[in-house]
């Protein structure tokens, strides 16, 4: 269903995060990308190495700082991106398909604060409670 659109990519799902981060912005340094897709810097390492294996992005020194490198979605990886999100797409349709406009809409929008909730949770610090 879903996922058959991000096997093809590298990482899958984390693949399919960071080329909608790269596809959408100024590019990021390697560490400000990983913060960005909460992924820890190593495992991110791995990733883009694959990712660039695979000629989806690219890595060049970052002009402001020469100790950073920033990472560049290509073309290829543009292309395998909007493959990605067909599929998304389709996928969707079909589960959506027996709501109406007003309902999808609504589960959208609940889906996104439950998502915005979770990313918050992963992002702040570990306290005891």
């Amino acid at each position: 269903m879903a996922t058959s659109g991000m096997e093809e990519l590298p990482g899958g799902h984390r693949g399919y995060l960071v080329l909608v981060a790269l596809a959408s912005g100024e590019p990021p340094s390697q560490l400000a990308l990983a913060q960005q897709v909460n992924l820890d810097r190593t495992v991110m390492t791995y990733l883009l190495d694959d990712l660039e294996a695979r000629q989806l992005i690219t890595r060049r020194p970052d002009p402001r700082d020469r100790r950073a490198r920033q990472v560049l979605i290509t073309e290829e990886g543009r292309t395998h991106l909007a493959r990605a999100q067909h599929s998304l797409s389709l996928a969707e349709a079909r589960l959506l398909a027996d709501l109406d406009e007003d309902d999808a809409r609504q589960l959208r929008h609940l889906l996104m604060r439950v998502a915005q909730t979770a990313q918050r949770e992963a992002l702040a610090p570990e306290s005891d409670c």
